[in-house]
């Protein structure tokens, strides 16, 4: 599960490139986002409604986009209400609060389109939603910690550095979710590198001595041009300008091959 420092630091992207990568070495891939809010939705297989980003991953994957892969999507209609979107369709209007208690009877619909879309493939790659930061939202939690601890899923947390303060927010979150919710952590990604990638080299070792997450390394900030030049997808879903900033990052090449690295320790 990806789940992310803030909003916007590149989620969505890096589920799509990782299902790309993984479909490309002959692997069954689907995306999945357990709630989604965003108002622009696409149109699945079965003719329900899911949030577009997923949409693009399934397409990264290879296979049509399904109700499964967001079965909570949240339409916004004003600041503090918005429509709820159910396995595709709209099941009401509620406001923040409303929808707040509302959530705990949203889990087993989760949980089911979860293990449908296990049963269907080798790999699920999960974003989450926001960030687990937002301990205020954590119970009865559906889109970050509170999923990935029913379904018992390692969790690697995206920073943005472009935005500043990348290490007080990795060291923050570490410092204020549960900590059975941070013992779901495998490990951390930077994200949107500009310039020479080697000077974060000291930051990054701080991040992981104050967090005891193990460094997946960082990716470069890619443009719209890079994404999509000569109708290539190659910058949105890897590329020379990635590869460069990883091996630049302690650790990155050797972490390649990432499997559950919750330990007995950190169990316990």
């Amino acid at each position: 599960m990806i789940q992310g420092a803030g909003s916007d630091v590149g989620k969505s992207l890096i589920v799509a490139g990782l299902a790309r990568a993984a479909t490309r070495r002959g692997h069954r891939v689907l995306p999945f986002k357990p709630q989604n809010m965003s108002n622009n939705a696409a149109v699945t297989i079965d003719g329900g409604e899911i949030g577009r980003a997923q949409a693009l991953q399934a397409q990264a994957a290879g296979v049509e986009a399904h109700t499964d892969m967001n079965p909570v999507l949240l339409k916004p209609e004003t600041d503090t209400g918005a429509q709820v979107i159910v396995h595709g369709k709209r099941v009401a209007t509620l406001r923040a609060r409303e929808y707040a208690a509302l959530k705990p009877s949203l889990m087993p619909a989760v949980l089911e389109s979860f293990e449908r879309l296990k049963a269907r493939c080798d790999l699920v790659l999960v974003e989450g939603a926001g960030s687990p930061a937002e301990v205020n939202l954590r119970a009865n939690d559906i889109a970050n910690m509170g999923f990935a601890r029913r379904a018992d899923i390692p969790v690697v947390i995206v920073g943005d550095i472009e935005r500043g303060g990348v290490i007080a927010q990795m060291v923050g979150i570490r410092a204020v979710v549960d900590p059975e919710d941070a013992a779901m952590v495998g490990g951390f990604i930077i994200n949107k590198f500009r310039g020479d990638p080697a000077l974060f080299d000291d930051g990054y070792r701080l991040i992981a001595e104050r967090t005891s997450w193990r460094g997946f390394g960082g990716s470069a900030l890619l443009s719209a041009r890079q994404g999509t030049s000569g109708g290539r997808r190659a910058g949105a879903f890897g590329g020379a300008q990635a590869r460069q900033a990883q091996n630049r990052i302690p650790g990155a090449v050797a972490d390649r091959k990432f499997r559950r690295s919750r330990s007995v320790k950190a169990r316990a």
